[in-house]
């Protein structure tokens, strides 16, 4: 709050004089014996200056410390107290002593300040005034060992209290029979202890909000997950430490709305693939006035791509004004991971027709150990030790699956398929997760193109996902090659993987297209594709596609290869949404 300057007090508005006039007036109706009392020549208007000055200085601050020495030095430059102080009562009822001064302003030691102890309790306990003349002429306390030793004369003592309720009081004294307090002073003086209750009580309010603020700040940066507010522009309001770390930001990057009025807008700090959908998202929010949640985002930073899930809700009220959103934001890496595995290796894939055709598939379930690897190798780095300890876990117990998964094949039968309603979308993003860390994936480009209006499909989630590695792989052995070949010519080339995923409505089918610009294929070789044990592979079996085929024909689809050599292939599949019962 800002303070009146001098010269707006002294020219003082004559409504604020004329309200606090009237006040004295009414008051005086209600206590004759201040009206009796002569009245030197402006001193009203004295009065009333004073009092309009401790009004101002009330509102000036809401430290209360700093209220009260306001307060306790209007009080003794009005009333030509010697001395005053303020007391508040603490926890067991006992008066405490909040600041003390004399008539020099000058602030005292609590053992410097001997008061009546009987007057200051007796106004706490009755919440009512005390007014005495000449305290040594008074029987009832002229025998009080404070009032003679300190030779007091005129005392005043008014309680301050909050809600009908006494928390202190305020005390000025006099032993100087010439400065004797009247009783007109004692209204002043009430109206002054009335003063430091609003303010003790303003005081209060501003400190349980300063409370609640340290609490509501202290669980927004000790949360788990990420937290970001955004205004109604999608600037940052708000953002703790657990956000900045999944986004992989600094601190110095954001400039706080509250504290900058040139605000980070969230979007400048996402990557650019990134941000029409993140724009999605926020705008859905802020004009549907609805949560929105993103169960699965993949997050690519730069340095590793993370697996977030996002929870979009909107605010009414920001602490700056203006409506906004609250992200939520929780990287479920490590469970994407995991429920990955879980997919992949509880399920066996595909019919082997020998040894080697379930060593070939168990290469691709080796997969999930060396991302878990991959993973460990970033955690010591970026020195996340209980995140590497886990990723080192993972990869022991997956051998060991392995093991037992070989130990128990006793045939290499197909296994039995069990269809479930899935996203395809997640399937597919699911699996690239994985695959773009590792070192074959690195160097190569991926392409996703999924339409909006994919319909969940019924298939064995691991068989489909076995088809899409198994074809991923020989499209980035096929650029592998081609990336040899245009190496040794001199000709610039950069390896491309693209997804392509539509549904055709009329037949209910879904299309992927899964396609690479590698070394491709020849026409002798096309025929041969799906052959048991033909392969163009050095260390090749012969088994991959053959198997890939046969899990796409159990699902009731096709799998159709295209093919230009030199040029790329492309295998599209074609699903049915449903299958027949």
């Amino acid at each position: 709050m800002k303070t009146k300057d001098r010269t707006e007090l002294d020219s003082g508005p004559t409504e604020i004089f004329a309200d606090l006039e009237a006040t004295l007036e009414q008051v005086a109706e209600t206590n004759p014996r201040i009206s009796d009392e002569p009245t030197e020549p402006g001193k009203n208007m004295q009065d009333l200056r004073a009092l309009l000055e401790v009004s101002l200085a009330t509102n000036s601050s809401l430290v209360l410390d700093d209220v009260l020495q306001i307060v306790m030095h209007k009080a003794i430059e009005l009333m030509k107290a010697e001395r005053g102080l303020i007391m508040l009562l603490d926890e067991k009822g006992e008066l405490q002593t909040r600041c003390a001064f004399n008539l020099c302003k000058e602030e005292m030691n609590q053992d410097d300040f001997q008061i009546s102890n009987s007057i200051a309790y007796e106004v706490a306990r009755t919440g009512k005034s005390k007014y005495i003349s000449d305290a040594l002429s008074d029987k009832k306390y002229a025998q009080q060992k404070s009032i003679v030793e300190m030779h007091l004369h005129s005392i005043m003592c008014v309680p301050v209290i909050i809600k009908e309720k006494v928390i202190g009081i305020i005390y000025l004294d006099n032993s100087i029979e010439t400065r004797m307090f009247l009783k007109s002073d004692l209204y002043i003086f009430e109206l002054y202890g009335q003063m430091v209750s609003n303010a003790l009580h303003n005081a209060e309010i501003y400190e349980s909000l300063l409370v609640m603020q340290r609490y509501n700040e202290s669980v927004i940066e000790k949360s788990p997950i990420g937290l970001v507010v955004l205004d109604s522009n999608a600037c940052i309001s708000k953002i703790n430490s657990v956000a900045l770390e999944i986004l992989e930001l600094n601190k110095s990057q954001i400039r706080i709305g509250a504290d900058d009025s040139q605000a980070t807008a969230f979007l400048d700090i996402l990557p650019e693939k990134e941000k029409p959908r993140w724009q999605f998202m926020i705008e859905t929010a802020l004009s549907g006035n609805e949560d929105f949640s993103e169960p699965r985002y993949f997050h690519n930073t730069g340095y590793d791509e993370k697996a977030l899930s996002i929870k979009i809700s909107p605010i009414t009220t920001l602490p700056g004004g203006g409506d906004g959103i609250v992200m939520t934001i929780e990287d479920i890496t490590e469970k994407v991971i995991m429920e990955k595995y879980v997919i992949l290796s509880e399920k066996l894939v595909a019919k082997g027709e020998m040894a080697a055709s379930i060593a070939h598939e168990l290469n691709n379930y080796l997969a999930i150990a060396s991302n878990n690897a991959e993973l460990l190798s970033m955690n010591v780095e970026k020195k996340s030790y209980d995140k590497a300890k886990f990723n080192a876990s993972s990869i022991v117990d997956n051998v060991f699956k392995i093991k037992r998964f070989v130990d128990s094949l006793m045939d290499s039968s197909m296994p039995e398929t069990e269809y479930v309603s899935y996203n395809i979308k997640h399937l597919i993003e699911d699996l690239l997760f994985s695959l773009r860390v590792q070192p074959r994936f690195k160097s190569i480009n991926f392409s996703l193109d999924i339409a909006q209006d994919i319909p969940n499909i019924e298939m064995d989630v691991g068989q489909i996902q076995q088809v899409l590695m198994n074809l991923l792989n020989n499209g980035a052995d096929a650029t592998e090659e081609r990336a040899l070949v245009e190496q040794k010519a001199g000709n610039k080339y950069k390896r491309e993987l693209t997804i392509k995923v539509y549904y055709v409505k009329a037949s209910e089918k879904i299309i992927l297209e899964i396609s690479d610009n590698g070394i491709g294929m020849t026409e002798e070789t096309m025929k041969k594709l799906f052959s048991l044990h033909f392969t163009t592979k050095k260390n090749g079996h012969g088994l991959g596609l053959v198997n890939c085929q046969k899990i796409v024909e159990q699902h009731q689809g096709k799998i159709v290869p295209e093919s230009i050599q030199g040029e790329g292939t492309t295998f599209a599949i074609s699903l049915p949404r449903q299958q027949r019962k």
